[in-house]
């Protein structure tokens, strides 16, 4: 079966949840695959066809049950656990199964977008209000949550850097990444050399959204699959308040349901990270069912 977003009986999709919070230092996300869950996630996916297989969460460590060695960057456990996720998205690409990885913080893409391409290339639409292409030396903060990006390409830690297999996972051509608008200055540099396709906000102010993601589609048309790693965060805080890194200025919620419609339309979405959901500073659970409603529209519901 080829990756599709018109299931039926026999389209498998399966739920996998990672709830770390190692990558970064505001406790709360790891609390997203459950409130992603509540949210009606199940639900919503079985309405549109699909053989749904929720797999649980993977097992990750409590960050307060870690030795005070381990919790300088948390990298020793950052990289156990994208291990981990590396081998269950591999086992889902070898099945020819669609996957939702419920994050936990953005960290996971190191391991999810390893795995999705262990067997064939994928084309990666990272959507984010920052870059996540900070390395050891660039970083102000050290967090891996704002490295993942980077260490896909083979930049960054060699310990995680070469989770799953050595070197770098994408090439440049391989990567669009949009609605970026926070950057941290040695990053900005890092990403202007790196090749990648970048759409700003101001780029989607300036042209509209739909032009944008169908240009963004069509940079990826080399590879037969997508794989959208979706932070919440690239929406404005008005819309998805429950992020960790909220940064003003972001898609409206009808941009972002625009975008995903639209990818939808492409029939080639074969694996979707919803990640930096952190229930703590959410309302009303908001951001998470606000979640559920974009992963639907990435695999197929439609208005009419």
């Amino acid at each position: 079966m080829s990756p599709q977003t018109q299931p039926t009986s026999d389209t498998t999709l399966e739920v996998i949840g990672v709830p770390i919070d190692l990558g970064q230092t505001l406790r709360g996300v790891d609390l997203g695959p459950g409130a992603i869950r509540y949210a009606g996630l199940r639900s919503h996916l079985r309405a549109l066809g699909f053989r749904l297989l929720d797999r649980g969460n993977l097992a990750v460590p409590v960050r307060d049950s870690l030795s005070e060695g381990q919790q300088s960057n948390y990298l020793p456990a950052v990289q156990i656990i994208c291990e981990t996720v590396y081998a269950a998205a591999r086992k889902v690409a070898e099945q020819n199964h669609l996957a939702v990885f419920l994050g936990g913080d953005h960290s996971i893409a190191i391991g999810t977008v390893g795995g999705i391409s262990h067997r064939e290339p994928v084309g990666l639409l990272y959507l984010d209000a920052h870059a996540d292409f900070n390395t050891p030396d660039s970083s102000p903060s050290g967090n891996i949550h704002g490295m993942p990006l980077a260490t896909l390409l083979g930049q960054g830690y060699p310990e995680l850097v070469n989770i799953g297999r050595p070197g770098a996972k994408l090439t440049a051509a391989d990567v669009v990444l949009l609605g970026v608008r926070e950057l941290d200055r040695p990053e900005r540099e890092q990403l202007r050399n790196s090749g990648i396709q970048v759409y700003t906000m101001r780029d989607i102010d300036e042209r509209g959204i739909f032009a944008v993601g169908r240009e963004a589609l069509e940079r990826l048309n080399h590879r037969r699959r997508l794989h959208v790693s979706l932070d919440l965060d690239v929406l404005d805080p008005t819309a998805a308040p429950g992020v960790g890194t909220a940064s003003p200025g972001g898609l409206t919620y009808r941009e972002a349901q625009l975008l995903c419609e639209t990818i939808a339309d492409s029939s080639r979405l074969s694996s979707v990270d919803l990640v930096e959901i952190n229930p703590i500073l959410d309302h009303h659970n908001r951001t998470a069912r606000l979640a559920v409603a974009l992963t639907a529209s990435l695999f197929g519901k439609r208005i009419l």
